[in-house]
């Protein structure tokens, strides 16, 4: 097996308006199959979403690298009266670009929202994952989740 080398100079960072295209190119990315994600990245309705994404609290990362956007993650902190009333954090769509894929850019954006999850006081911090990411499961893994329940969703549009 051929040895990745890891990535230097990984910048973990708030995304600004301007990542918001790339940003929609990465996530086509976590696309199965024939399935089609997400839609034009210069669609005006990602940048609005965007601003209520930051408006509302939710924290839209990305990794760097010799300044193109190689990963993403969103991180939204959850306020509850349950739990002793402590908050929890919700980790979701977390993405590494294909090109960068197992050189630590991943485990990097992970540890930098559990970190920041940490920091608001959360009690823990949750995420979802399609049943049939096996290697997507490996790598939360290996960063330290542990699977605990079962989710169920219903669609509404």
């Amino acid at each position: 097996m051929r040895e990745i080398p890891l990535l230097s100079g990984i910048e973990i960072r708030r995304a600004r308006e301007a990542d918001v295209p790339q940003v929609v190119m990465l996530l086509a990315q976590l696309a199965l199959g024939k399935e089609v994600r997400e839609g034009d990245p210069s669609d005006a309705r990602y940048v609005e979403q965007f601003r209520l994404l930051e408006q509302t609290g939710g924290l839209l990362f990305v990794a760097t690298w010799q300044s193109r956007v190689v990963g993403t993650a969103v991180l939204h902190v959850l306020h509850r009266l349950s739990l002793t009333a402590t908050p929890i954090a919700i980790l979701e769509n977390v993405v590494v670009d294909l090109s960068a894929r197992g050189r630590a850019v991943g485990e990097q954006l992970v540890a930098h929202c559990v970190s920041t999850a940490r920091e608001a006081g959360c009690q823990r911090i949750e995420l979802t994952s399609r049943t049939e990411r096996d290697r997507a499961h490996r790598f939360w893994r290996k960063c330290g989740f542990l699977p605990t329940h079962q989710g169920f969703k219903m669609a509404l549009k």
